[in-house]
């Protein structure tokens, strides 16, 4: 890359990954939750209709929101669960539109862990039995401990979900190691207060996540592409740190990862999301993404490509990302739950039509959550799959009281269903 070229020069280059896999453009659509299957967790027609939307907005890499690999480990109401082939025509149908104008399609796949709410399943399981804060005491309740045998099997089901991803034309998949759900929680000593092989030293919390990789690795083979949300630190007490993930980023790396996504944070401190307990250096403010100088420090680290995601607002922030060398790929979420083609305008040399902002309903303890702007986000996905056009500037208040009577009401009817 050179100087003389523009912000949407930089973005329209192509990147090639090293297992030979080409992104169109350096722009990556970050996972969000749509919570568009059925009760029973099966597909709809909604998703493919959301994801062809977005594939023709212009996007090079398009991950999906997370795909659940145990239908027992529900991380919300109306979740996705990938176990079998069931769905495998409707699955194909979301593969074909997400790959359109020569989009890049990966499933990102989960397991909630503890964090899933009260109520929607039969029980919650974590590394350990260790509840959470007091501010969300209410919201998740505190899990039963994982068996050895338990963690091996969600191991061999990360890897069906991939199978199956690959089996419906999906492009690749992603695992998601970071907000708090489940491998997040075993690579935190804050979560993971296990004594056996799977806890204990940082090394131990890691073996988990290289475990659920070589599986997904040897159930799709090695030309499939396989990347890892991962947070660059989880901000508690006693969490997961910066020097810990950088040392999961070398192990991942040399194991043969194809795309480290960095972001940071869960629900409990959502960094993700912008909230921080610390003022923001304006040095930070001026650079826009939220998690970059963790990224300069990975790039040292190694030479895995890197996509980072959080806090970019403008053409210009998002290129000289790139030209830095720090990182390969711009993750954007939730520009494009409100403007699905922003991308296509970015590419153009125009700036997005509506500038990101905290989703606020004037309520302190709520707005300091990410279940806030999760809620309202969701919704805006919801409307795209239906048909209709987003609504950048609906309230963030109207929006959370609609949308966690509509939760309440989705896992009532869910945990009536398993009855």
């Amino acid at each position: 890359m050179t100087a003389s070229l523009s912000p949407a020069q930089v973005l329209a280059q192509s990147f090639t990954l090293p297992n030979g896999t080409v992104l169109k453009n350096r722009l990556a659509k970050s996972a969000m939750s749509e919570a568009l299957g059925t009760t029973d967790n099966r597909m709809t027609a909604a998703l493919p209709r959301l994801y062809e939307r977005w594939a023709e907005g212009g996007i090079g890499l398009l991950i999906t929101g997370n795909v659940m690999v145990d239908k027992r480990a529900l991380g919300e109401p109306n979740n996705i669960v990938l176990e079998d082939d069931r769905d495998m025509d409707l699955l194909k149908a979301w593969a074909a539109a997400g790959t359109k104008n020569g989009t890049a399609l990966w499933m990102q796949v989960n397991h909630p862990g503890k964090q899933s709410p009260r109520g929607l399943n039969a029980e919650n399981v974590s590394p350990s039995a260790i509840p959470f804060g007091r501010e969300l005491a209410n919201f998740f309740a505190t899990p039963r401990e994982l068996t050895e045998r338990e963690i091996e099997d969600i191991i061999q089901r990360f890897g069906r979900t991939t199978a199956l991803a690959k089996q419906a034309g999906f492009s690749g998949v992603q695992i998601h190691g970071a907000h708090g759900y489940l491998v997040s929680q075993f690579l935190s000593g804050h979560h993971n207060q296990r004594t056996d092989r799977w806890g204990g030293s940082a090394e131990n919390r890691r073996r988990f996540v290289l475990e659920v990789f070589r599986e997904m690795r040897a159930q799709a083979g090695k030309s499939f592409p396989i990347g890892i949300k991962l947070n660059s630190a989880d901000f508690q007490r006693g969490g997961f740190t910066e020097e810990e993930s950088l040392d999961v980023i070398r192990a991942l790396s040399e194991a043969g990862i194809d795309l480290i996504e960095i972001s940071g944070g869960t629900y409990e401190a959502p960094a993700m999301s912008g909230v921080s307990a610390k003022p923001v250096k304006d040095s930070t403010r001026q650079r826009e993404a939220y998690f970059l100088e963790f990224a300069e420090k990975a790039r040292a680290a190694v030479k895995t490509p890197l996509m980072l995601t959080g806090g970019f607002r403008s053409a210009g922030g998002m290129a000289d990302a790139i030209t830095s060398g720090a990182i390969d790929v711009v993750g954007v979420a939730r520009a494009l739950a409100i403007e699905p083609d922003m991308p296509a305008r970015v590419l153009s040399g125009q700036e997005p039509r509506y500038a990101v902002k905290p989703i606020k309903t004037g309520i302190a303890m709520i707005d300091r959550m990410a279940l806030m702007e999760v809620a309202w986000y969701s919704r805006q996905l919801r409307r795209i799959g239906n048909g209709k056009a987003p609504k950048p500037n609906e309230s963030g208040l109207v929006s959370f009281i609609l949308g966690m009577t509509d939760n309440g009401w989705k896992t009532f009817k869910t945990r009536r269903l398993r009855a």
